[in-house]
């Protein structure tokens, strides 16, 4: 059986492993809390505060980055699955989810360093573990990589920005406004999901919009100005390890194009493997979810 077939095979059978808690009638929020209800929780230093790390399974560690004004739940659909075969560690970045703000100056870079710093007394080197990062999450996650060297065995990049690239068309995005009613308030996030993260509108589900408006509402750390940059492109060359990338094939955000994308993060890293997963978009992990963790499973497997 190829790597391939192997990896389909472990999700064949969980095509939406959130699917069944949607099924059984329980709200967004209940299903967030089953799903975290077996982790275990860690805390590292992380500017005046703590830097708040969750664990499920056992095996080899697998840390989970996730992506702006997010949390761990951009990751909600991957672990149910990964957690039968990896230690899974998602953590809450700077100054988003339950974490504290970086130190100042905060950037990137900054939130790179408690990132690092918090893995490397998490895991010890010879556990070897799998760093996956998406979208901002993979900025900061460079500026970690960089600063953990061999520590880590690989890194796998999903949708990320500061590749030195012009912004695509501009769109205004929905906001808040006092005097909302919550119908309204929801309207706004799917809004945003709609523009940003789905191919397909109508596999943006209840649970997705409060993902979406929990993860704003918690967020302090503003990283949109951050996705202007070049620093992924420079820094990346300094990544020791291997560097794998997945995107959803049409993902929003991949101006000019995918391809473009990868060639961007093959500048620094000539034996880049790459993996598109069709029909989605940006929040690829959530929309097409076991496409996404057959892909991952797979890269994860390449050593």
């Amino acid at each position: 059986m190829s790597t391939t077939e192997a990896a389909s095979e472990r999700t064949s059978s969980l095509d939406d492993p959130i699917a069944p808690l949607v099924r059984s009638g329980m709200s967004p929020a209940e299903i967030v809390a089953a799903i975290a209800a077996d982790a275990e929780i860690a805390t590292t230093p992380c500017g005046d505060g703590r830097l708040v790390w969750r664990r499920w399974g056992r095996g080899r560690p697998l840390v989970l980055a996730h992506g702006g004004s997010g949390s761990w739940t951009h990751w909600i659909k991957q672990i149910p699955v990964l957690k039968q075969h990896y230690e899974v560690w998602a953590v809450d970045l700077p100054g988003l989810g339950d974490s504290a703000m970086p130190a100042h100056p905060h950037t990137p870079e900054s939130s790179g360093e408690a990132v690092a710093a918090g893995l490397k007394s998490l895991i010890p080197r010879e556990r070897r573990a799998h760093v996956v990062a998406f979208s901002f999450g993979a900025h900061v996650s460079t500026h970690a990589m960089v600063s953990l060297g061999d520590w880590v065995s690989d890194f796998t990049i999903t949708g990320c920005a500061a590749l030195g690239f012009k912004q695509g068309p501009g769109i205004e995005f929905p906001k808040e406004r006092s005097g909302m009613s919550e119908e309204e308030r929801m309207g706004v996030h799917r809004g945003l999901l709609e523009i940003l993260m789905f191919k397909e509108n109508d596999r943006i589900d209840p649970l997705a919009i409060y993902l979406q408006s929990e993860n704003i509402r918690r967020a302090r750390f503003r990283s949109r100005p951050f996705a202007r940059t070049d620093e992924i492109r420079v820094k990346l060359p300094e990544v020791v390890v291997p560097v794998r990338a997945i995107w959803g094939a049409e993902d929003q955000t991949a101006w000019p194009s995918v391809e473009a994308r990868y060639d961007a993060l093959r500048d620094g890293h000539p034996e880049l493997v790459t993996r598109t997963v069709p029909d989605a978009g940006h929040w690829v992990m959530y929309e097409q979810p076991a496409a996404y963790t057959a892909a991952l499973l797979e890269v994860l497997a390449l050593e």
